[in-house]
C-alpha cells in the first residue's frame, strides 16, 4: 500500500506554460510512482476538464479553489500594510485555508510537499506528518535583480518586497523537515539558514525533447522561447531587440528572430522596430518546432532566477546555445565545448556570428545535448526527492 502525499501548489499544473507548472507536472508523475497523491492546487482561472483528466492518470485525489485575480490584487493591496510578502498575500485566502485544513485533517496523509513559498500559509502549522518546502527559486534574489528596472514610482514597492521576501525564505524554513530547491546558485542566495543545508533538485527534460527531429529548416537565424509575459523574459527579449539586434545590422548582419510563447505582453509587442527582421508568436502549438526554427537559441538571461527550462529544452533539442553567465551559473555547461557565454550586446552578437559561421557550433549543439542527457533527467531528480521524503 502507497504512503498518502499531499502535493500543494499556487497553480494547477497543466498546461505546461510556465516554469513552476512544468515542474511540478513532471515531478508529480515520478512521485506517483511512490505515492498515493492528493492534488490541491489555487487557480486565479477555471480549470478545463481536459487538464484535470491529465493529472488524474497521476492523482488520486484533486482539489482546486478558485482564488479570482481581483481578490487576489485586493488581498495584495491589503498586504502592503502587513509584514508578510506581497505575493503571500496574493495567494492567500482565509476560506481557502478552511477547507484546505478540513481536506489534510481527514486524509491524515503521511506527507505533504509543498511547491514555492506562495503555498506555505495554508500548510506550514500543520505538523502531524512531515513536510517538504521546495523554494525552487530564490525569490528574493529576483525582485532584488529588478529593482533598478523600476521606475520611480514603482522601486520602493520592490525594495520592500526583497526585504520582506528574504525575511519569509528565512523564517519559513523552520515549518519543514525537508527543503528543496533548483540549484546551487539559489540555495546561496537564500544566505545563511539555520539547521541542514537546502538540498538541490534540477528540473529535467521531457524525453518529448531528446527524442524529437523535424524535417523542417529552420526559417530564423536566432530564437527566444519562453513565457512572454513574465518579466524576465521580457527583458532578455527587449534586450535582443533593443541591443543585439541593431548592433548586429550595423555590422551588416541582417539576422531574422522569432520569440515564441505565452501571453506576449503589450510592452514587447510594441518593442518592434519595422527595420528589423523580429516576429513575435504566440500560443504556438508545438513548442519543440518553435525551438528548432532557429538556427541558435539566444537566452540573454540578467534578472531571472533558477535552472532556465528554456536553456535545457533548446539544449536537449540539439540547438547551439548563447546565454549569459548568471543563467550558466545553475546550468554548469562548459564554455565553448557545451554553451557560449556572454556578458554584453557585443559579445552576444560576436558568439551569434561564431555560431551561425563556423562549424563548431554542431559540435557544441551535440555535446549540449549529452550534457542534458546525463545530468538533467526528471527520473533521477525526482528519485532524490522521493527518497528523502521516504525517509522523513
Amino acid at each position: 500500500m502507497k504512503s498518502k502525499l499531499v502535493v500543494m501548489l499556487s497553480r494547477f499544473p497543466f498546461p505546461l506554460e510556465k516554469g513552476d507548472k512544468l515542474r511540478a507536472y513532471y515531478q508529480i508523475i515520478e512521485l506517483s510512482k511512490s505515492f498515493d497523491i492528493t492534488l490541491i492546487t489555487i487557480s486565479d482561472h477555471i480549470v478545463s476538464e481536459k487538464s484535470i483528466q491529465e493529472l488524474e492518470k497521476y492523482c488520486k485525489e484533486i482539489h482546486v479553489f478558485q482564488l479570482p485575480k481581483w481578490k487576489s490584487l485586493f488581498q495584495s493591496f491589503i498586504g502592503l500594510f502587513g509584514a508578510k510578502p506581497i505575493q503571500i498575500s496574493f495567494f492567500y485566502n482565509y476560506s481557502i485555508h478552511k477547507k484546505i485544513n478540513s481536506i489534510v485533517k481527514e486524509l491524515r496523509p503521511n506527507h505533504i510537499y509543498c511547491q514555492l513559498i506562495r503555498t506555505t500559509e495554508y500548510l506550514k502549522n500543520y505538523h502531524n506528518c512531515p513536510k517538504t518546502l521546495d523554494y525552487m527559486d530564490a525569490f528574493s534574489k529576483g525582485i532584488e535583480r529588478r529593482i533598478p528596472l523600476q521606475s520611480i514610482f514603482t522601486k520602493w514597492i520592490f525594495k520592500l518586497e526583497a526585504k520582506r521576501l528574504a525575511q519569509y525564505e528565512r523564517e519559513v524554513y523552520d515549518y519543514f523537515e525537508i527543503q528543496t530547491i533548483i540549484s546551487e546558485q539559489d540555495a546561496e542566495a537564500l544566505g545563511t539558514l539555520p539547521n541542514q543545508p537546502v538540498s538541490c533538485i534540477p528540473n529535467g527534460v521531457s524525453e518529448s525533447f531528446l527524442t524529437f527531429s523535424t524535417d523542417k529548416l529552420p526559417e530564423f537565424d536566432i530564437v527566444f522561447v519562453g513565457n512572454l509575459n513574465y518579466p524576465p523574459n521580457v527583458q532578455a527579449v527587449k534586450f535582443i531587440l533593443d541591443k543585439i539586434l541593431p548592433i548586429a545590422k550595423e555590422k551588416g548582419y541582417d539576422w531574422k528572430f522569432l520569440a515564441a510563447g505565452a501571453g506576449p505582453s503589450k510592452q514587447l509587442m510594441d518593442s518592434i522596430d519595422s527595420n528589423l527582421q523580429a516576429t513575435i508568436l504566440a500560443n504556438v502549438d508545438d513548442i519543440r518546432q518553435a525551438y528548432c526554427a532557429g538556427k541558435v537559441f539566444v537566452a540573454p538571461m540578467q534578472i531571472g532566477t533558477g535552472l532556465q527550462n528554456k536553456l535545457l529544452e533548446a539544449m536537449a533539442l540539439g540547438i547551439p546555445c548563447v546565454t549569459t553567465p548568471l543563467a550558466n551559473n545553475a546550468l554548469k555547461a562548459l564554455e565553448i565545448e557545451e554553451i557560449t557565454i556572454a556578458d554584453s550586446a557585443e559579445e552576444f552578437v560576436k558568439n551569434i556570428h561564431l555560431l551561425l559561421t563556423n562549424e563548431k557550433s554542431e559540435s557544441i549543439g551535440k555535446k549540449g545535448k549529452q550534457l542534458i542527457l546525463k545530468n538533467f533527467n526528471w527520473e533521477n531528480s525526482t528519485e532524490i526527492l522521493t527518497k528523502a521524503i521516504q525517509k522523513a
